[in-house]
């Protein structure tokens, strides 16, 4: 007689959700496809020849601690190099402030271990991060989506009345994944005064805001923290490596401690030789050029895709244009379903993410996230005359034009 698994599984693995953007990563990977589906950085960024050398260096004069078991909080010359740089936009840390994570995913995630308990309120984004709804998910946490329109102290308070005070709120305050809104200083302010007042944290997740095209640099909602409320996730995942997996959480020395504890619980500790070749090209200054090099080319693939948007989609489809980032976000008409768009864009080999996977409410039906990092330029204009061609054959079988 087989194991009936479903019958012993944990509560927290019944409550776990698959991710939609995985999921169609695998029809993605057919050869014809167009994809704008997956957050990938373009290989073209990636620094092969200066990798090729620190390596090389890591393994001749580092091997000994590079190839070992290292400490749970990180490499501290890494950890140094990340404090440095965030004290130049205003934040109070030293190296005790930050503890290395494989990825900011899995930073997330420990931050929901540590907070979550069953049943908790989590103030998020309408739409948000889908990794993170996933996390809030697996720890049987119910997130609650706030519109950017919306009245963020009035629902608060309305949550407080039902005895359902958020443990935290989650913000992506640059070039937001979907959205690609970023929040300006008064907006972060506003947020920073809400939290205070209702004696909440907020978790700041920011894997974008190096990568800005237009518009003036906004500050961490960090440094504008003077009460330790505020816990701020970053990663290298966007800027440098993806491959590396190399993430970090900035928070008060004794949040951080509760999340080396339980760090060592998942995986003892982040890949050193990762964090160590890291480490060197941090210090050789090449992050900093390299990251120039992306950026342009990031700007130029953003300004094709609005143009493109201009040039073919059809009447009645808004987009964002985001100031950077790696996304817009694409919205149709009311009424219609993405989810059914996109059974039409695969027959048209192009492929995006369901606006809907994003909204912790199920809402958003009529969206959906559009990466244009990854593709090149030809085929990211190809891809966007499949998709508007999927769009005009989703608006013909409802003869939406003629009603509208």
């Amino acid at each position: 007689m087989s194991v009936k698994i479903h019958e012993i599984i944990s509560a927290n693995a019944k409550n776990m959700r698959r991710s939609a953007i995985r999921d169609l990563l695998s029809v993605a990977n057919r050869p014809e496809i167009i994809s704008f589906a997956g957050g990938f950085p373009n290989p073209k960024t990636f620094p092969v020849e200066e990798l090729k050398e620190i390596m090389a260096e890591v393994l001749e004069k580092e091997s000994v601690s590079a190839l070992q078991y290292g400490t749970t909080e990180g490499n501290d010359n890494l950890r140094d190099q990340l404090a440095a740089k965030y004290r130049e936009l205003g934040l109070n840390i030293t190296r005790k402030n930050i503890l290395i994570t494989t990825s900011s995913q899995q930073a997330i995630d420990l931050t929901s271990r540590i907070f979550l308990d069953p049943g908790d309120t989590v103030l998020c984004g309408l739409p948000s991060y889908l990794g993170a709804l996933q996390s809030f998910w697996s720890y049987q946490a119910v997130p609650v989506g706030v519109k950017n329109e919306e009245d963020t102290p009035a629902i608060i308070e309305k949550l407080i009345s039902e005895g359902r005070k958020p443990k935290f709120i989650y913000a992506i305050p640059d070039f937001q994944n979907p959205s690609g809104v970023t929040m300006n200083v008064a907006q972060r302010k506003a947020l920073l005064e809400t939290a205070s007042k209702y004696d909440i944290l907020i978790i700041e997740d920011s894997p974008y805001r190096e990568i800005r095209f237009d518009g003036e640099e906004q500050p961490p909602i960090y440094s504008l923290d003077k009460e330790n409320r505020v816990i701020l996730l970053g990663t290298f995942s966007k800027t440098f490596v993806p491959g590396f997996r190399i993430g970090w959480v900035i928070a008060h020395e004794e949040v951080i401690e509760r999340l080396v504890v339980a760090k060592q619980s998942s995986d003892l500790c982040t890949p050193t030789f990762n964090q160590a070749v890291a480490a060197r090209y941090l210090a050789k200054g090449l992050f900093e050029k390299n990251l120039a090099k992306t950026v342009a080319l990031y700007r130029e693939k953003r300004d094709l895709m609005i143009s493109c948007f201009e040039k073919y989609m059809p009447k009645g489809v808004t987009w964002t244009n985001p100031e950077g980032g790696l996304f817009l976000f694409v919205t149709l008409p009311e009424g219609f379903d993405t989810t059914e768009l996109f059974n039409i864009a695969i027959k048209e080999d192009v492929t995006f993410v369901i606006g809907e996977a994003f909204h912790c409410d199920g809402s958003g039906k009529n969206t959906m996230r559009i990466n244009f990092s990854y593709m090149e330029n030809d085929k990211l204009e190809e891809g966007v005359k499949r998709l508007s061609r999927s769009i005009e054959t989703l608006f013909k079988k409802y003869n939406w034009k003629t009603v509208s």
